[in-house]
């Protein structure tokens, strides 16, 4: 992944090899007029979009993601301010003959990973966010990112670790982004809520959906899909599949928060560019991807 954005404990972000996704990545992304091909009005096959899109992966250039746009019939390629132009002629190159077919966009600062919903959890040297509360049963867990819980095993309520919430069920990262704790202390309560909102269900929002981020480092912004099933290379290998794109802007210690619209939850906060002040563009994993893989639910 690009960069990963973890927050250590005292509030100071700092890059390490594994910076932690930016969880709660409201302000919309600031983006660069997509860069016009002499191609625009070609139409482009399935086959031939489906090549596009990998020869981006075979490029590996940290600092991009990308996603086929159906509305445009092309491969949008949102790359960040690291990306120079070499790189994007890379990019093109790798394409080959499809290299029409490829739209490039420009978005500010850097794809790092951030790490109640969108309460504090604490873990090691690092900060994230807990997503959503969920069970099997009447057993009882939370969901963060999978790159939280990388870099730890037991999760804190406090930055002094008095307060032990739980430990790693496992996680999954690269590729996905999804970790699963179990509550290990019986005096914490865990209901199905972001905040004061209550969580009944999970589902998949559709490009154009307005969404809610809640982290806690930011608290609570929103913003709008503008692409699913994208792929984002944060660099060093760290390369997650099917994200859901957004304008929604996020933080270091973000990461793992929830996104949500009303009752029903989306995703966990990845990674991103920007922040709160300026905006960005961030990714989530999907939900429903984490809760079918662990066989838990939300509500």
């Amino acid at each position: 992944m690009r960069i990963k954005r973890t927050t250590p404990r005292g509030g100071v972000a700092r890059r390490t090899g594994l910076v932690a996704l930016v969880s709660g990545f409201v302000a919309a992304a600031a983006f660069a007029a997509p860069t016009a091909n002499a191609s625009d009005t070609q139409a482009f096959t399935s086959a031939q979009l489906t090549k596009a899109n990998a020869s981006v992966l075979q490029a590996d250039v940290p600092g991009t993601a990308w996603a086929v746009d159906s509305k445009t019939n092309r491969v949008v390629v949102t790359v960040d301010s690291t990306v120079s132009d070499a790189q994007i002629a890379k990019i093109k190159q790798q394409a080959g003959a499809e290299s029409g077919a490829l739209t490039i966009a420009h978005t500010p600062g850097t794809f790092r990973k951030l790490i109640t919903g969108g309460d504090a959890i604490y873990g090691g040297a690092y900060r994230c966010s807990l997503g959503f509360n969920v069970h099997s049963g009447s057993t009882y867990y939370f969901l963060t990112a999978g790159h939280c819980g990388q870099v730890a095993s037991t999760w804190y309520s406090d930055s002094g670790h008095t307060t032990v919430l739980g430990t790693n069920v496992s996680y999954s990262f690269p590729t996905n982004d999804f970790a699963l704790v179990r509550y290990t202390n019986s005096s914490i309560a865990h209901p199905s809520a972001v905040g004061s909102q209550s969580i009944t269900s999970a589902a998949t929002p559709s490009v154009g959906t307005t969404v809610y981020r809640r982290g806690s480092t930011t608290g609570t912004h929103s913003g709008r899909v503008t692409a699913l099933n994208a792929t984002v290379n944060y660099g060093s290998g760290d390369i997650v599949y099917g994200m859901i794109q957004t304008t929604v802007c996020a933080e270091g210690g973000d990461s793992g928060g929830p996104l949500y619209a009303g009752t029903v939850a989306y995703g966990l906060t990845s990674g991103g560019s920007g922040d709160c002040t300026s905006g960005g563009t961030t990714f989530f994993q999907p939900v429903t991807e984490a809760l079918s893989y662990y066989g838990v639910s939300v509500g």
